[in-house]
């Protein structure tokens, strides 16, 4: 599935599951004083974040999104780690090329799976192909060859390391402007209740300074939970792009001695 349309059947997926929360769950009757759902019950935290307004919804839609996100990345890179451990998979495949074993060194990388296995398996089939071909052309630039074949191999595996990376961060980033939109929505309408003639609306002031608060927290949250998992996905996918330059800059290595 491409990257947009999965951020856009998840956004709408999200939003649904986010307006049936703040509308049956947060919005219960159960969790209020009055009739009108405006007073939550002391201490009700539930009650108390539907007093937020509309926006909490789209806030509780943002972070759905963020823990989608979340799993699907540590679900897909768990599935480029591969099978095993990076560094005893390799030292196999070291092993296997250093006895001339190339073909076992293939099935191995077949077995294991993931994007290292992927690139060293691209590097050794083509290194097999040209060492049988009766080409003439010398060992440099057969190995010429066989580094092409790993940098397009590269360039199909980074990208899918870095899938909705930037949709996690663009994600942070909106919370944010929404969290700070409801608190300005919220001071607003606070100041109207102060602004009336004669007496303040206590209810209402009440009401504007909790929908600024909430609000406030809810962007900030869903804010701070983006952006600590982006920077953490972003060093998993720098750590398997370095075992990956590493293993191929050790397999070319060998290739080239033989």
């Amino acid at each position: 599935m491409k990257q947009s349309a999965f951020i856009v059947i998840l956004f709408f997926i999200a939003l649904v599951v986010a307006i049936g929360i703040f509308e049956f769950v947060l919005g219960n009757p159960a969790n209020f004083s009055d009739v009108a759902r405006e007073v939550p019950k002391s201490g009700n935290i539930l009650g108390m974040t539907y007093v937020g307004g509309p926006l909490v919804a789209l806030l509780i839609c943002l972070s759905i999104m963020v823990f989608a996100i979340i799993i699907e990345r540590s679900l897909t890179l768990k599935k480029a780690a591969g099978k095993q451990s990076i560094p005893k998979f390799f030292k196999k495949v070291v092993d296997e090329i250093k006895t001339g074993q190339i073909e076992s060194a293939i099935n191995s990388c077949d077995e294991q799976r993931g994007s290292v296995a992927n690139v060293l398996k691209a590097a050794l089939t083509r290194y097999q192909e040209v060492a049988a071909s009766k080409s003439t052309v010398d060992p440099e630039k057969q190995l010429v060859e066989v580094q092409r074949a790993v940098e397009e191999t590269m360039m199909l595996e980074t990208p899918l390391l870095e899938k909705n990376l930037i949709a996690l961060s663009t994600i942070a980033s909106i919370a944010t402007m929404v969290g700070l939109l409801g608190t300005v929505i919220g001071m607003i309408r606070s100041f109207k209740a102060l602004a009336q003639a004669g007496a303040p609306d206590a209810l209402a002031l009440a009401t504007g300074i909790s929908e600024a608060l909430i609000n406030t927290a809810g962007g900030l949250l869903a804010a701070i939970l983006g952006i600590v998992a982006y920077n953490f996905f972003v060093n998993k996918v720098d750590n398997f792009t370095f075992q990956i330059d590493e293993a191929n800059y050790n397999v070319m290595q060998l290739l080239k001695s033989k």
